[in-house]
């Protein structure tokens, strides 16, 4: 299997809490910086999916906290779909230290709406692979 896509990522002072950690909240945008970045990889944009009447959405979303993160820490944040016969797919994530030590996990269940009619879409991996001009990034 090949290493998953991954964004490279430096802690900013203002992403941390009062104790010096990185603030909760922020492993988020880490996660979603990097869920767009992949999507933008394989050729898809926002105006893409737009265009076609449809966005991504998030249904739920777990982070595993398992070490913690200081200003000027150098991370990789990963990110791999996987793909069920149903409306929803998997999306996992990993926070990693330059030293290799994982920081946090993410994973989240998500969907891909018809912004028409407010509704999952039956199939979202044919979206996917009609949008993508490089539909290996998504596993397809």
């Amino acid at each position: 299997m090949t290493e998953p896509f991954s964004v490279p990522v430096t802690v900013r002072g203002y992403e941390t809490d009062v104790q010096g950690h990185l603030n909760q909240s922020v492993y988020l945008n880490y996660a979603e910086h990097a869920r767009w970045s992949l999507l933008r990889a394989a050729g898809i944009s926002q105006a893409g999916l737009i265009g076609k009447g449809v966005g991504p959405v998030a249904l739920e979303t777990t982070i595993r906290y398992r070490r913690e993160l200081l200003a000027g820490d150098e991370v990789e944040v990963t990110c791999a779909f996987y793909w069920s016969e149903g409306k929803t797919f998997r999306i996992e994530q990993t926070i990693r230290k330059a030293d290799g030590t994982v920081a946090a996990e993410i994973t989240a269940v998500g969907g891909l709406m018809d912004l028409k009619q407010r509704k999952l879409v039956a199939d979202p991996r044919e979206h996917f692979k009609e949008l993508a001009s490089d539909p290996s990034l998504f596993g397809l």
